[in-house]
C-alpha cells in the first residue's frame, strides 16, 4: 500500500497483472485485468477513509466489479 500525501490517494497493487480498464465507485477507481480480477485500488481524498476502513464493504465492490462489462 502507498500513500500519496500530495495528491491525497491511497494506492493497493493487489497483481502484477496488465490493467485493462478502470471503474470509478465513488472515491474509489478499481483498476482490472481483462479477466476482470483487481489489480490496482486508488482510494481518493484518502485522508478521509483513515480509520473507517472497517466501515468498506468489499462485498458490494466485489458485485460492482462483477457487473461491469
Amino acid at each position: 500500500m502507498q500513500y500519496d500525501l500530495e495528491a491525497n490517494i491511497l494506492s493497493w497493487e493487489l497483481a502484477k497483472d496488465p490493467i485493462d480498464q478502470a471503474m470509478e465507485l465513488g472515491n474509489f477507481i478499481i483498476h482490472l485485468s481483462k479477466a476482470k480480477k483487481p489489480v490496482l485500488i486508488e482510494i481518493l481524498n484518502a485522508s478521509k477513509f483513515v480509520g473507517q476502513m472497517d466501515k468498506i464493504k468489499l462485498e458490494g465492490i466485489k458485485k460492482q466489479i462483477m457487473e461491469t462489462n
